[in-house]
């Protein structure tokens, strides 16, 4: 492959950013990213305070990936300002209402335990809530209840994104690569001839960037580019943060990572620079699609996420929050948010061409457990850019055409979507956001972008 060919990014999280730099190593000498922001993009996906990094999958390869990924999160110079060693609670309600067996979990937990044992990594067992109790003090409630089963495993912790994603994009700018960001940045179309070559990007000033080749790491914008053909969708999961004090900080600094499998919910331990206690939902989430039956955030360029999840969302992050430290639930949220993850069926990355464009390389589909692999992942996928990835992978990170004319309904509500590819997921199924939702979700993202727009 010409290593002197012009190559333009489009995107600058976890994706795009380790393919630049890794494509830079590699010997490329003309490697340009784009995005809305110098990264780290405020609403992107790989930009907050905190993402889990652990190698506890359901999945043998992307446990060898995390293991590989978390080796280099404890021990490489480039992320000792961000990584925080923490331990990673698995917790799931083994039997539901009538008896009925919660599959997702239970399944995950039986399958990471095995896959950790042949990987020779240690994991301990939870009997039920008092032993979680006794071992994290710092956990008030009382998890799950009746039907509970858990392990935990030392070897995780947590990164903070923002920090990492920052220094990520300053190795690029040492390796050689250039940024174009702003309005000339923003990627709203691209340019075809009519073999389907993608000749240039346009963009939001009306700007027009051409090159040789393409790698669109454009996360849950991607199906609004090109035809997607239903291998993916962008789904919105909810976000809170709860304002501790200085003491509360100090009080819960031994809090786990803790994840109830059951419901999605999870929390981080507190972030101290910002006195925040962050907890989420790993769920199946929400949409926000158009006319054409494309789920898609909202495109304005903002410089933080709107203040916004649906009132039922609030709800279960308060009751996730009650089941670990009920002592402050009724202090409720400073702010909340929506991350979006890029979905894919089976819960694996799209790293391929893409099958109508000879020249537009794909690296997408994060499905809400990419981040840890920033240290690693962009060799696979340079490796894949340049079709040098093993037969293995590539089959498992290949661009699907087989779902091009079934409903997407029909996809993402199977059996393996359902349980959020490995079983990591929890809670009620997928659905779009109603108009009262849509309407508050866009007001707010607009009169953030007009705001910034004064600035």
């Amino acid at each position: 492959m010409d290593k002197d060919q012009r190559i333009v990014i489009v995107g600058a999280g976890v994706f795009g950013l380790s393919t630049a730099l890794n494509l830079a190593k590699d010997g490329f000498t003309a490697i340009t990213v784009l995005d809305r922001h110098m990264p780290p993009v405020p609403d992107g996906s790989s930009n907050d305070i905190s993402r889990v990094i652990r190698f506890d999958y359901g999945d043998p390869v992307y446990a060898q990936l995390g293991k590989e990924a978390y080796d280099l999160w404890n021990t490489s110079p480039d992320y000792a300002d961000s990584f925080h060693r923490t331990p990673c609670v698995w917790t799931a309600q083994r039997t539901g209402p009538a008896g009925l067996v919660q599959v997702g979990g239970s399944d995950f937990i039986r399958k990471t335990k095995e896959i950790l044992t042949r990987m020779g990594a240690e994991w301990h067992t939870l009997a039920d809530a008092a032993e979680l109790n006794a071992r994290f003090p710092a956990v008030s409630g009382t998890p799950i209840g009746e039907g509970f089963e858990g392990f935990y495993n030392n070897a995780a912790g947590w990164a903070d994104a923002g920090v990492a994603i920052a220094g990520l994009r300053d190795r690029c700018i040492a390796a050689g690569v250039s940024f174009v960001t702003g309005p000339h940045g923003q990627v709203t179309e691209l340019e075809k001839s009519s073999d389907g070559t993608i000749t240039a990007v346009k963009t939001a000033d009306g700007g027009r960037i051409a090159a040789d080749k393409f790698i669109l790491a454009t996360g849950a914008w991607t199906a609004g580019l090109i035809p997607s053909w239903n291998s993916m969708v962008a789904t919105a999961q909810i976000v809170g943060f709860v304002r501790l004090t200085p003491q509360e900080v100090k009080a819960l600094k031994d809090l786990p990572i803790i994840f109830n499998l059951s419901t999605g919910f999870f929390s981080f331990p507190p972030h101290e620079k910002t006195g925040y206690l962050k907890v989420a939902c790993h769920s199946f989430g929400y949409t926000l699609s158009s006319e054409q039956q494309i789920s898609s955030p909202p495109s304005r360029a903002i410089s933080a996420r709107a203040n916004f999840i649906p009132a039922e969302g609030m709800q279960r992050l308060l009751a996730g929050l009650k089941e670990i430290l009920p002592q402050l639930v009724d202090r409720g949220f400073e702010k909340t948010c929506l991350c979006w993850y890029n979905e894919t069926p089976t819960g694996d990355f799209i790293f391929d061409y893409h099958p109508d464009h000879p020249n537009l390389f794909i690296a997408t589909g994060g499905t809400g457990h990419a981040f840890k692999f920033l240290p690693n992942i962009g060799k696979y996928i340079a490796k894949s850019f340049q079709r040098q990835l093993s037969p293995e992978l590539t089959e498992k990170w290949r661009f699907h055409t087989e779902y091009k004319d079934r409903p997407r309904e029909d996809i993402f509500t199977g059996e393996k979507s359902r349980k959020g590819g490995d079983g990591s997921r929890g809670g009620p199924n997928r659905r779009e956001f109603t108009p009262e939702e849509r309407d508050s979700l866009l007001s707010l993202t607009n009169a953030l972008a007009v705001r910034q727009a004064k600035m």
